[in-house]
């Protein structure tokens, strides 16, 4: 697609609606990846009582400033190629396996210079300083998480999502837990440090023999600069709203890190990693959502995009809406898992699940933004960016001037976030509707109606001794508002999530 905007009012656009097998397909990709959350959940919190009770606040806070380093230079070294290879392997103008190969090879020069580049600056990853010679090296992590994201998205075009959910909830976690505990007791300062290396590089190996298995080897594949260089500038807007994106999710932790103590970004980064996993559901969606988005536009069917928009966006904002009352009601006790000294960190996790919420919408119109309005989607995102890091600095500025606690300063970057983040999701939402001149929301009143029993019985599991909050306290609170979300909110095509449709 071209940078230019299509008329949404064409024949086509009102003479048809959004194929059912689009939905069946994108259901199926929710569900597969619902499974992958689970999965991921029952990884990510051994890991977190390993981090908090073994190795502490303030190592998990140095770890957590380079972690959010390495990976935004990851996103970057990506060039926008996990939702831009999309676009170019629909095209089909050259063997696909060769596209993807382009993709790696661009995506490796860019990650060994960017490695160079903090290798020689550790002080970016570490801005308290005292860097060890292992902490060091972890710079050239870039490209195995970045070709991992690559080989996954080319995957998810072909709607394999499968291999997503082996390696980013099965694989990469688990060897994240199991090395990060075992290595404690070896090198208890840099573990975590290897343990990551050691479970990024294990999903990227998952991630390429899936690939190679579905695109087979990129025979006769040569380099060819212009090729790849007019391809990097197709990606600019992109690759800018892919960074932007992730650096919402990671801004947060820089600037914590350069205006707090490594301890208060050890405990924000706790509550950010239990926070993220309902992020996991929104995008989740976005590998299916993408090649969905494609075939529509490939026909000029908008008003399949804005029923595929919508439909996916109520699936994730409902979800999201029930894992977050889960986890946060009893916040303090879910907190408490992860070490005594991180419960102080409650207020900051509620505020950064009512977050994951409010950018729902902003997701979903953005999967489509990209493709028919990404500079006017890419100026949006900085302006987000732009309102995150101004509030986080000017709260974080408050606190200090009123003599707050430490840990009042972790919630203010988790409030900048949320007013960031919905202000994000209203401006992509009315953005997109001028565009396709249909309403997008995915708003709907049975959230209230769900919410509101499973508020009071989280209110009631509260008054329970610890270790029975969470261990009925979660079930119930999700159960309730299951129950309610499925009678009152879920029509036949919502109830298709929970369906094995053929695709």
């Amino acid at each position: 697609m071209s940078l230019t905007e299509p008329d949404p009012r064409t024949e086509e656009t009102v003479a048809r609606a959004a194929d059912p097998t689009d939905i069946a397909a994108l259901a199926k990709g929710g569900r597969t990846n619902f499974f992958g959350f689970l999965l991921r959940l029952a990884a990510r919190l051994p890991f977190l009582f390993i981090a908090g009770r073994l190795y502490g606040t303030e190592n998990l806070g140095r770890f957590a400033s380079a972690v959010v380093a390495v990976e935004i230079a990851a996103q970057i070294a990506t060039l926008g190629q996990k939702r831009g290879l999309a676009q170019l392997l629909q095209k089909g103008d050259r063997p696909a396996a060769c596209i993807v190969a382009d993709g790696l090879f661009v995506t490796l020069g860019i990650s060994l210079a960017l490695a160079a580049v903090l290798w020689a600056f550790p002080a970016v990853l570490y801005p308290s300083g005292g860097v060890d010679p292992i902490e060091r090296l972890l710079p050239f992590v870039i490209f195995p998480i970045a070709a991992g994201d690559i080989a996954l998205a080319a995957l998810a075009f072909r709607y394999d999502v499968a291999t997503t959910v082996r390696a980013r909830s099965v694989v990469e976690p688990w060897v994240l837990s199991i090395a990060a505990g075992g290595l404690f007791f070896v090198i208890p300062q840099t573990g975590m440090v290897v343990a990551y290396f050691l479970a990024i590089t294990a999903a990227m190996l998952v991630a390429l023999v899936a690939l190679v298995k579905s695109y087979g080897l990129p025979h006769g594949w040569q380099p060819h600069p212009l090729i790849l260089g007019r391809q990097a500038l197709t990606n600019l807007p992109i690759a800018g709203a892919d960074l932007v994106e992730t650096a919402t999710r990671k801004i947060d932790i820089l600037l914590l890190g350069m205006l707090t103590t490594p301890s208060i970004v050890g405990v924000y980064w706790a509550a950010q990693q239990i926070a993220s996993l309902p992020q996991k559901l929104k995008t989740s969606f976005e590998p299916i959502l993408g090649p969905v988005i494609t075939s529509s536009l490939k026909d000029n069917d908008y008003a399949a995009i804005a029923k595929q928009v919508c439909q996916v966006g109520f699936w994730i904002t409902a979800a999201q809406a029930g894992i977050a009352l889960a986890l946060g009601i009893p916040g303090e006790g879910v907190m408490g898992l992860v070490g005594r000294d991180f419960v102080g960190g409650t207020g900051a996790l509620s505020l950064l699940l009512a977050a994951e919420v409010a950018a729902a919408t902003a997701v979903v119109a953005e999967a489509a933004l990209i493709y028919v309005a990404s500079l006017r989607n890419l100026a949006i995102s900085v302006i987000t960016i732009a309102i995150q890091a101004g509030l986080t600095v000017l709260l974080i500025d408050l606190a200090d001037q009123w003599s707050l606690p430490p840990l009042y300063k972790a919630a203010a970057a988790a409030a900048a976030l949320l007013v960031a983040l919905a202000f994000s999701s209203v401006a992509k939402a009315l953005l997109l509707r001028s565009i396709l001149g249909r309403p997008i929301n995915n708003w709907r009143w049975a959230l209230v109606w769900a919410a509101a029993p499973a508020i009071l019985i989280g209110w009631v599991a509260t008054h329970l001794p610890e270790w029975a909050e969470l261990l009925f306290g979660i079930p119930a609170i999700l159960l309730a508002y299951g129950f309610v979300i499925w009678r009152k909110g879920f029509g036949p095509e919502d109830r298709v999530l929970f369906r094995r449709v053929k695709v």
